[in-house]
């Protein structure tokens, strides 16, 4: 490989949220603790952004800085070449994250005590979006059955058709179940929310992890009335590891609805993005494509390290199917149905730190959630360390 996706670089001591919580659990003289949790990568960056950002920092002022051309061009350029589809510049509006412009899109688009539908168990932080500002979660439960996710439509359909539903919103690929949706399935959607006049806000922030044997639909290319009808938050920050930088790229073809937003924003405060996130965006979306690709075969590689490892070894733990993110969801129910038992034994047994389910909701509890972007080295170490806590402590 032309790319070093095997040496770890260490993050003590520079802010790394993972890493600072783990340095908390740990007690003095303890082994270390190993965090798979935090959705960043223990990846080195691309070296062209690295580089690239040097330049820039030798060449720039740092004063107050707005998107440049540049930066609007990569982005169109990599969603037309990516994913097969043409915006114009004028759709982008930028925020520091998604979630921060989840918060902004809810706050703009609906009232206290309307409701927002999820699809559960879900990313965590849709909860809080939808909590803190005074709306109603509306759960739409994924149906779970032989290791499988699948959307529960009927329950759609009823949850949409009721007068408080206002949003959905739509999380593809699917975090933490690591689902990409079919066109088939996205088009059922679609349909119910048009029908029953919800908006579709889609979370398609993993959108460039897509493991081999599938494939990711942008919702909005479907069709127009899908695109009048939606509003699709993608970023560079899970794809190169630049969640730091904070920049994200929330397309909104739909002119009233995009106008609603900025101007939402622009009560809010938000100011200008950091100069940095603008000129990364433009390195990773414009030169670093060789770099996604090798990395897409390393997650490749370490999906199905985990997946054989696990049914050789600990065949109580049932491997969700994952089809995008870096993101693997496992099912312990067989080995530990008590999943506060299961918290503990993780962190004081296996000494391993992954998010666990029930903070994904109650549908969650029992399973486990492991980031997969990390050296294989780094990931056989911590299977193996699993591997002995559960002959240790289940099967003694």
């Amino acid at each position: 490989m032309e790319y070093d996706f095997q040496t770890l670089v260490s993050r003590k001591g520079l802010g790394s949220a993972k890493w600072n919580i783990i340095e908390g659990l740990k007690e003095d003289g303890e082994e270390e603790v190993i965090p798979f949790s935090v959705a960043d990568m223990e990846f080195k960056n691309a070296p062209e952004i690295i580089e690239g950002l040097k330049e820039y920092v030798d060449s720039a002022i740092y004063g107050y800085t707005e998107a440049t051309k540049k930066y609007y061009d990569s982005v169109c350029s990599w969603m037309e070449k990516r994913h097969d589809y043409k915006i114009e510049p004028e759709w982008i509006v930028e925020f520091p994250g998604v979630v921060p412009a989840l918060h902004i899109i809810v706050q703009a688009l609906t009232n206290i005590n309307d409701g927002v539908i999820v699809m559960t168990p879900v990313y965590y932080p849709f909860y809080k979006v939808i909590n803190i500002h005074g709306r109603k979660i509306i759960k739409n439960q994924l149906i779970y059955d032989k290791g499988k996710y699948a959307i529960d439509f009927k329950d759609l359909e009823e949850k949409a058709s009721r007068e408080d539903t206002k949003l959905i919103i739509l999380c593809n690929p699917h975090n933490p179940v690591g689902r990409v949706w079919t066109i088939d399935e996205l088009k059922k959607v679609g349909e119910i929310c048009i029908r029953n006049n919800v908006l579709v806000i889609s979370d398609e922030i993993h959108f460039d992890l897509i493991m081999e044997e599938y494939k990711h639909t942008v919702f909005s290319t479907i069709s127009k009335e899908f695109e009048e009808n939606s509003i699709i938050c993608t970023a560079p920050s899970k794809t190169f590891n630049l969640a730091g930088l904070q920049v994200s790229n929330i397309i909104i073809a739909n002119k009233n609805i995009r106008e609603i937003v900025k101007k939402e924003r622009e009560k809010s405060g938000f100011p200008r993005l950091n100069t940095f996130g603008f000129k990364a965006c433009e390195l990773a979306y414009t030169k670093c494509e060789n770099w996604l690709d090798e990395l897409l075969k390393v997650l490749n590689e370490n999906r199905k390290f985990v997946k054989e490892f696990l049914n050789k070894n600990i065949p109580e733990v049932q491997v969700i199917p994952l089809e995008g993110t870096y993101l693997q969801w496992l099912d312990f129910r067989k080995l530990e149905s008590d999943y506060v038992k299961l918290q503990d034994f993780m962190e004081n047994e296996a000494k391993l730190f992954l998010d666990e389910g029930y903070i994904f909701g109650k549908e969650g509890q029992g399973f486990e959630r492991i980031n997969i972007a990390c050296p294989k080295h780094i990931l056989e170490k911590a299977l193996n360390r699993l591997l002995e806590a559960v002959n240790r402590v289940y099967k003694k």
